[in-house]
């Protein structure tokens, strides 16, 4: 009776960080559309929903607690609640990011439209690809998919050193051009950090799985 509870609040714990992570990966979605499109209330919807995945973040929050002060799992099931209890937060920043993305829209809206978007929609194409492809792969505990993945944000890395130079360069020949390409400079760090979150995340994949840590590892990580 016991570990049928255990397994119906791991099991519970599982539906929320995939909640979670769908909320999280809509939220970048959107707030990209939201930029692209010069839809000013799409980017109010993403930054009031913030709120709720800050709420979300909490429950998880106490249910990790919960779990491991009751229930004290060990081997996998440990792996899992620690692997929840730090992806959780990871999302949560994520959301941040794609919040500030959408307020940034908002000023961008009101300015003159920046015709070129460089690398953006590369960029925020393989950010969102990136972490869809992490949460399947949470969900599947595919470490091989997760170390495929921490490998691609390279290419969010050589976009965002294209998107800087240009931008740069774009102030630089057009100072009207300033006050919305110093706001895209700051759309494009954070997708360049989405970038590098999502790699936390496939690390505590590979963890999760394999219970081993790659962090900082590079050759761990291309060994395979």
């Amino acid at each position: 009776m016991q570990d049928r509870y255990v397994d119906e609040q791991l099991n519970l714990l599982r539906d929320k960080i995939l909640l979670l992570g769908g909320k999280t990966e809509l939220a970048v979605k959107n707030a990209m559309r939201a930029l692209t499109e010069r839809d000013s209330e799409m980017a109010k919807a993403v930054t009031d929903e913030d709120e709720i995945i800050d709420k979300m973040e909490l429950e998880i929050d106490r249910l990790c607690i919960d779990i491991l002060a009751s229930h004290k799992p060990m081997s996998h099931d440990l792996r899992l609640v620690v692997s929840v209890a730090k992806i959780t937060p990871i999302l949560e920043r994520i959301a941040d990011h794609a919040a500030s993305i959408a307020e940034a829209s908002l000023v961008l809206n009101n300015e003159p439209q920046v015709n070129n978007y460089v690398d953006f929609s590369l960029m925020a194409e393989v950010a969102g690809d990136m972490l869809k492809q992490a949460l399947d792969a949470f969900t599947a505990e595919d470490a091989e998919t997760s170390r495929a993945v921490i490998l691609r944000d390279k290419q969010i890395d050589d976009c965002y050193r294209r998107v800087f130079d240009e931008l740069i360069e774009m102030m630089r020949d057009d100072p009207n051009t300033t006050t919305g390409a110093a706001h895209l400079l700051f759309v494009a760090k954070h997708l360049e950090r989405i970038g590098d979150y999502v790699k936390d995340i496939c690390e505590l994949n590979v963890y999760l799985r394999e219970a081993v840590f790659i962090k900082h590892s590079t050759a761990e990580i291309a060994e395979h």
